[in-house]
Parts: structure tokens; sequence; C-alpha cells
């Protein structure tokens, strides 16, 4: 028995041995005949990269195909890994960036010098100022750069720089050159998967230069890169925005979505607001370095560019409400005044023209930015969107509405206006002290009629009238794309919360569009959309529609009701009429009567200082045509003295709108750019 299992155990023994001999046969065929080729290939194979393309841009059009922003095509100058000399030979990569920024210099070019640090007109060196520098001191002296104290000195910082770099045998000026591109690479995370700018848009002979003499420069090589390009640089800065290199907190939120260290991202604007359609994708560049040193390169996914994003801006509108902005606030006050005017459509609301005064020029943003940001005009500060202004008189229908719509007047109640009249004690004014005498609501609106409207507020209520000024959108996000101030409406609680005390004279004050009543321009222009079109509020919009680059399919924007206010028609008619009347017998009545289209408007001041003097700022809103209207323009010109000050401008923008615009203008072809 026992012979008989030791039998057997050998037995499954040797066949488990020869089933082990086989399977080891069967992979040696497998990889000595077989796949051969593949695994010689393999096995030749030192490492393999991966590295991002950059997409070009979409493109920014208007409502009718012009380009409003586009790509031009320029080299910048790279670092690559792969034939930098390695971290451990600091000498040979320092003397290569010595060879670099004396080419650049030599050819006039910028190059990277984002280290904080800089010598004074004596020679010692101290942190630079200006925007951000702040942040790029604390960039500097953290743990993954030069691990320093948050008190450490500009000379620490300086000293850190040269021993961490070994940049020895150079002058002051010139080690710190050197210093600025290493150190460019160590905050950018150079490595062979992610090659360094340290140039932009440079020169051809600049380019020649480093592809004649690849010793000199080894491991620097040109990338061609899509850079942004703006058919006029003067039209619509405010709402185009800028772009700019990502910083390091967006890179961290954003690296899981593909952005790379080096990318471009939109900064305020539409170039913001639209970042997520305007960003195209990278592609791929997969390097291959063999066992012998030999690199090959192969694309292996072509980038493709960003959609093509059109406003509903119409270019041509913009450019006469820029210049006709910029005529009158230099008329009333060349050194002082400032302003913005804002055309919508008002059955839809789009924004068909939006300029703030003064402005600035989008090729000069960055070059310039130290000067814009520190002049007291503010040009960086678009009014149109973010500047609040008491609306004065402007404000005066939302108080005819709220008064006609709660009963409280009739359009047959008459105040009667002496020009003066105490109210609980205190005298309250008309507007100049102008007696009107008796007046309803639609005189009173002609003649702006302070007292008219100081008994239809005591009458109404504070409350009936933020109700109906909130509905109309006033104090509130106009839900447009770019960055807006919300304002506010001037209320019992609003005053509370803010500590103070409100009084009855508030509610008069709030009645003329003064008290706390602060709005935008944007507010304005959809307040007096949505009177005019019978009481729908839109959602203002400047992106009309997305072109997408890979189907060229157009999704349109999508048309938001925000609020429908259920106002009567009799309500409407007296308000219109009362309008109808300021553009015909009122201040603006010499302008607008010599337009082809008939239109409503409504006027306003409100008092400010400067240098401890009182000045007025002028307000006008209007619409037309007066019957089935279409577009409002809202206008403030700082120092105006009054409202009518902008009637020429407004009538400007009316006239062309409707001798120039039409249905049947044809788009332009948008170009492409990789």
């Amino acid at each position: 028995m026992k012979s008989r299992y030791k039998s057997a155990r050998s037995t499954i023994a040797i066949i488990l041995i020869i089933a082990v001999i086989l399977g080891f046969a069967f992979d040696l065929y497998i990889i000595q005949i077989r796949d051969n080729e593949y695994y010689a290939q393999q096995n030749n194979t030192v490492d393999t990269y991966v590295v991002p393309i950059e997409a070009a841009r979409g493109e920014i059009v208007d409502r009718n195909g012009n380009s409003l922003v586009t790509n031009r095509q320029g080299n910048s100058i790279i670092l690559n890994a792969v034939y930098f000399p390695s971290s451990q030979d600091n000498a040979r990569r320092n003397e290569i960036i010595y060879n670099l920024i004396k080419l650049f210099e030599s050819n006039g070019e910028e190059y990277a010098g984002n280290l904080p640090l800089e010598f004074d007109s004596n020679g010692n060196i101290r942190f630079t100022s200006g925007k951000d520098a702040e942040q790029d001191i604390e960039t500097m002296k953290s743990p993954d750069m030069l691990n320093l104290q948050p008190y450490a000195t500009a000379q620490n910082c300086y000293d850190a720089v040269m021993e961490k770099y070994e940049i020895e045998g150079y002058d002051p000026q010139t080690a710190l050159k050197i210093g600025n591109i290493r150190y460019e690479l160590t905050r950018l995370l150079f490595s062979y998967e992610n090659p360094v700018t340290i140039a932009d848009d440079v020169s051809d002979e600049t380019v020649a230069k480093i592809k004649e003499d690849q010793d000199s420069y080894l491991g620097a090589d040109v990338k061609v890169v899509a850079y942004r390009e703006y058919v006029d640089s003067t039209i619509a800065p405010h709402i185009l925005g800028t772009v700019r290199k990502i910083n390091a907190e967006e890179y961290e939120e954003r690296k899981d979505d593909g952005y790379g260290i080096d990318d471009q991202i939109g900064e305020s604007g539409i170039e913001q607001a639209m970042e997520s359609e305007l960003r195209g994708t990278p592609g791929e560049l997969t390097i291959t370095v063999d066992k012998d040193g030999n690199v090959t390169e192969e694309v292996t996914k072509k980038p493709i560019q960003g959609n093509t994003v059109v406003l509903t801006i119409d270019r041509d509108l913009q450019v006469l409400a820029q210049k006709n902005l910029e005529k009158v606030c230099n008329e009333v006050d060349a050194s002082s005044s400032a302003g913005a005017v804002v055309v919508e459509d008002c059955r839809n609301g789009e924004i068909l023209a939006a300029a703030s005064y003064p402005t600035f020029d989008l090729n000069d943003y960055y070059d310039k930015y130290d000067e814009l940001s520190s002049n007291p005009r503010n040009p960086l500060w678009s009014r149109f969107a973010l500047g609040t202004y008491a609306p004065g008189s402007t404000f005066k229908p939302v108080t005819a509405v709220a008064g006609l719509e709660t009963g409280s007047i009739t359009p047959d109640t008459t105040y009667v206006c002496v020009g003066q009249q105490e109210f609980y004690g205190q005298p309250f004014q008309c507007l100049n002290g102008n007696a009107h005498g008796t007046e309803d609501v639609k005189e009173a609106l002609r003649d702006s009629c302070n007292m008219f409207f100081y008994n239809t507020a005591l009458d109404t209520g504070i409350e009936a009238i933020d109700e109906y000024a909130e509905a109309f959108g006033l104090g509130q996000s106009t839900g447009i794309e770019i960055a807006e101030a919300t304002g506010n409406i001037s209320s019992p609680e609003n005053r509370e919360n803010a500590g103070g005390i409100w009084r009855i004279g508030d509610t008069m004050l709030t009645a003329i569009g003064q008290s706390d009543n602060l709005f935008t321009p944007l507010q304005l222009a959809n307040y007096c959309s949505t009177l005019a079109n019978g009481g729908t509020r839109y959602e203002l919009h400047l992106v009309k529609s997305i072109i997408d680059t890979s189907s060229g399919i157009v999704n349109e924007k999508s048309i938001v009701e925000a609020e429908t206010l259920d106002i009567s028609e009799t309500t409407l008619d007296n308000v219109y009429e009362g309008m109808r009347m300021v553009a015909t017998s009122g201040g603006p009545g010499y302008i607008f009567n010599n337009l082809d289209t008939e239109v409503a408007c409504k006027t306003g001041t409100s008092e400010v200082k400067v240098n401890g003097v009182k000045r007025n700022n002028g307000f006008l809103i209007t619409y037309a045509p007066y019957k089935n209207p279409e577009i409002s323009v809202s206008s403030v010109v700082e120092l105006a003295g009054s409202g009518s000050e902008t009637a020429e401008m407004t009538a400007a923008i009316i006239d062309y709108w409707y001798q120039n615009n039409t249905d049947a203008k044809t788009n332009q072809q948008v170009g492409t750019l990789l």
C-alpha cells in the first residue's frame, strides 16, 4: 500500500513540474518569437512623457458676427527638461540661462521676471511693489520655494536664491536676472511633462538665433502660441475683460479640470464669465526617450480651439455710445466728469451697448496697470455695472405706479404745488423752488414736481413703494454675466440694518429717488424696459449664443423672465403719457422733438459734493418708440447738472438704431486658429 501511495505522489509531482516547464516555455515563445518586436521596443524605452499642447481660446464676436476678440500666432521660448541640463548641474543651467538673457536683451525681448525682488537706485535689494506683490512675496518665502520665515528680509531672500541655485561669478544685477528664470522654473514645476515658458511673443530674429545655436541655448525651444488680439482694443473693454496666466491658488482649484500651471485664464468680463466656453481642449505631445537617450516626439492628440461667444452688443452702436459719452463728459468737466450709458432691447433683456467713461485700452492693461489703477478717475471701474447712484427723479415713475396700483391716488388726483411746503414741521422744496400749481400724475411727471410725489408717498407708504421698486429690479441683481453691484433700495429695514433710524421724511425723499436709493445704470435701463414693455422684467444678458467649434452648432441663449408685474393699462397709460410729455415739452424736448422716432423719457438729478461744493449728477431713462417700444436707454453723467444734458447722446443712439439696425445683416465668417 505504502509504495502505491508513494508512486502516485511522485507521478503528480512530475506532472506539475512538466506543466510549469511548459508554461515557461510558452511565455518564452510569446516574448522571443510571437511578440518579439513589441517587447524589444518596450525594453528599449527608458521613459514616456505626455506634454499638453495649448489650445487657442475661442473668439468673441458681436451680434452681427463682427470680430471683437480673435487670436494671432506668435512664438514663445520654453525650456524643455528633456534637453536641459539636470538640476545637479547648476553651473551649466545658469550659463545657458545667461546666454538666453543676453539674447533677449539684445533683441528687446521681455522675459520671466516674477521673482519679487529688485535693486533700488542705490544698489540695495528690496521687495517689488504693485499688483499682487504681497501675495508674490508670501509665495517666494513659502516652503515649496525658498522655505524662509515670514519675517525674512529682501536681502535674506536674495541670499537664499543665490545659494539655492548656486549662482556664482556674476555681478549682482545679472545674478538676479538669472535667479528670476531659475525661480520661474521652480514656481511652475519644471519637469519633463511640464516645459516652462520664459519669454512670450518673441521676434523671428530671436527664434532664428535659438534654432541656429542649440549648444549655447541647450534645452531652449520655440513654441507656437495663440495670443489674444483685439480688432480694436478700445471697444467695450469693461465688457470683454482680460486674460492672464493662472495663479497658484487657481491652479490648485482647477488642475483636476485639466488646467496647467502655465495656462491662460479669463480674469474679468466675458473672458472670465465664459471661461468654460472660451477655453479650448488641450492636445497632447508624447515624448519618448530610449535607453541611448534618443528622443522622439509625436502629437497624439490635436488641440481644439474654444467655442465662439456671440455677444448681444452691436459693435458700431457700442463705438457710437462710447464716443458720445466721452464727448458729453468732457463738455461737462474734462478733468472730473465721468459716466455710463446702457442700451437694452426691452423685448428680451439683451444689452445692445454698455459704455463707461473714463475707459482704457485693453492692449495697455498690464503694461500700464499701476497707472490705470491709481488714476483718481478710475478708468478700470465699470460704471454701468458697478457704479451705484442715487437716481433722482428717474425714480418717480416707480412712485407713480405704486400710488396708482394701490389706489392711494387716481389719474384724477391732484396736489397743489406752491414751491415750498412744511411737512411735520420741516420745510420741503420743489425742484428749483418752482411753484407748479395744481397737477395730476401726468403733469407731475412732466414737471418733475416733488410736491406731488411727496404727497403720493405719504398716502401710499414706503412698503408699497419699495415693493414696486424691487419688482422693477432696482437694488437687485440683473442676472448679467459679468460682475455687477446690487445697489440698495431705500427702506426702514435696510436703514436699521445699517444702524440708522428711519423717519417719515425718508419716505418722502425715497419717492423722488433720494434717501438711501442707490442703483446701477444697468438696473435703471432694465427698470425702464420693464415699464416700457408693460411689466415683464427680463434677466439682462450679454451673451446671445455660443458656436460650438467642433460641430458648428449654434446654441442660443435662453431668454429668462425674472418677474412679471401685473400693472393695469390705466396706470401704464398715465405713466407713459407723463413720460412722453417730458420728451416733448420737458427739458430734453429741444433734442427729442427733432428725432424721427417718438420717445418717452424721465430726467433726474442727484446732489453730490465735490471738494465741498454742491454739484448735481444728471440721469436720463428713455424708451423708443413711444408706441410698441423696442429699446431703452439709461445714462448718467456725473456733475452734468441735469439729465437733459445727456439727451443729445441718447438721441444719437436712438437715431443710429432706427436708421442702421436691420435683421437683414449677414453674419461675417468667424475664423479659427489652433
